[in-house]
């Protein structure tokens, strides 16, 4: 395929408006400001995400104890405590795009927890036995093109009367009791690097991995008392809040940047310089 080239006479024959010297500078110092803001946001949220990493390896693995906390560590294998169930099945390409609530195999690979506003729909037939979603189940990837990506794991934490179904590409584990697990608990824990070592470690393949539920639940979990698995998740959670909240300044800040370059380098918004 030919090589494209720059017409370099043509450039030069580009005229670029330009306010007087003094314009200039006040322009630069104002975006500056901006970029001032930028990089120091973005500091703030790598020192958050940083925080909450260090956080997830102490609490989840029991290095750290929260204050008031002493009880005894149980080990349980995942299959003792969640049976398994799998995601849709018998389903054609003209299922889909109406009927009923489905989670996509994205929304679980992008998400600790489930986000319910992102969602297709698949048609279910009423004599379809098919597997509705429950509050606590723990949704998990079947496979992915690296084994680092594989078997990632999003909780379903909606607890209302609509219907949700689980995409074809992924299965689930639903909790036999809900006393040895918090819910809550359960997002940071299927998320956090012991037990993602533990699953990459399971991963099968050449060019694409896959993991199985047999495998999966062979998988060891040491958990605290109940008492402990909700304080934990609840620090968690308000470390999940804090990146949120610099996560959404630096968009904002970023889109104001944007919009003010838009105006101040064509013109179209005057700067007063003193």
């Amino acid at each position: 395929m030919a090589q494209k080239h720059l017409n370099v006479g043509a450039y030069q024959q580009v005229e670029i408006p330009l306010p007087p010297l003094p314009e200039q500078k006040k322009i630069a110092a104002i975006l500056s400001t901006w970029d001032r803001a930028i990089d120091g946001t973005e500091k703030l949220l790598a020192n958050s995400q940083q925080q909450k990493k260090a956080l997830m390896q102490q609490l989840l693995t029991g290095k750290k104890r929260l204050s008031g906390f002493t009880g005894e560590w149980k080990v349980n294998r995942l299959g003792e405590i969640y049976s398994s169930f799998t995601g849709l099945s018998g389903k054609t390409k003209n299922d889909f795009g109406s009927g009923y609530k489905y989670i996509t195999y994205k929304n679980v690979f992008l998400n600790s927890c489930v986000n319910i506003k992102d969602i297709e729909y698949v048609e279910i037939k009423t004599n379809e036995n098919q597997n509705k979603l429950q509050y606590g189940d723990i949704l998990f990837t079947t496979s992915s093109e690296t084994p680092e990506e594989v078997g990632m794991s999003s909780v379903f934490l909606y607890g209302g009367n609509d219907i949700f179904y689980l995409n074809s590409f992924c299965f689930g584990f639903r909790p036999k009791n809900s006393l040895v697990m918090n819910p809550n608990f359960s997002q940071f824990l299927f998320r956090g690097e012991e037990i993602r070592r533990k699953i990459q470690l399971l991963a099968q393949g050449a060019t694409r991995y896959n993991i199985s539920k047999n495998k999966l639940s062979e998988i060891s979990l040491n958990l605290p008392p109940l008492p402990e698995q909700k304080a934990i998740a609840a620090v968690l959670s308000t470390s999940d809040e804090e990146i949120t909240a610099l996560e959404s300044d630096l968009a904002r800040l970023r889109q104001e940047k944007k919009a003010l370059m838009q105006q101040l380098l064509t013109g179209k918004r005057r700067v007063t310089v003193d």
